[in-house]
């Protein structure tokens, strides 16, 4: 657990997370980010995730996702949470490469994962996140009195 000074000056502990609580966390959301490198730019999309057998896996459709996805650079997705009754926050990333499943038995299994995506449309591509690293933290959030300042709620000008 590490301190950090909060802007009243007490110390916020953040708490590391073991990888079994970072696993346990990721089962609690089906909503992430899947962070991808894309020709010469990193990108990043949103997608419904389950975890299965120690890894991610994500349903998804031709397109820029999938092929950032299969890629040779390694992938990262994040998952994050929040407690709204005592204020405690979480995120959670995996880092690792990600493959298209395509053996007849995987893909029946994961048919039977429940994954259900939020977009309409043809989702025919199953891909298995198999991690290197899951790293998380926990946190308490904030309470906005001790950030906010009369400028946060100013009208700004357009930057275009």
């Amino acid at each position: 657990m590490t301190n950090q000074p909060t802007a009243s000056g007490v110390p916020s502990p953040v708490e590391n997370l073991q990888s079994q609580q970072c696993w346990e966390l990721l089962r609690q959301v089906s909503v992430g980010r899947l962070a991808v490198w894309i020709d010469d730019h990193p990108d990043i999309f949103p997608l419904n995730y389950i975890v299965d057998h120690g890894s991610v896996v994500f349903r998804t459709g031709e397109g820029s996702k999938l092929s950032g996805a299969l890629g040779e650079t390694p992938v990262a997705l994040e998952a994050d949470g929040v407690d709204a009754a005592s204020g405690v926050a979480w995120s959670v990333v995996v880092k690792g490469k990600a493959a298209a499943l395509t053996r007849t038995e995987d893909i029946l299994d994961s048919a039977s994962l429940h994954l259900f995506p939020w977009q309409a449309g043809q989702k025919d591509h199953f891909v298995r996140i198999t991690p290197d690293t899951i790293t998380g933290r926990r946190f308490q959030v904030t309470p906005p009195l001790t950030w906010w300042t009369q400028l946060s709620g100013a009208v700004h000008t357009s930057p275009e």
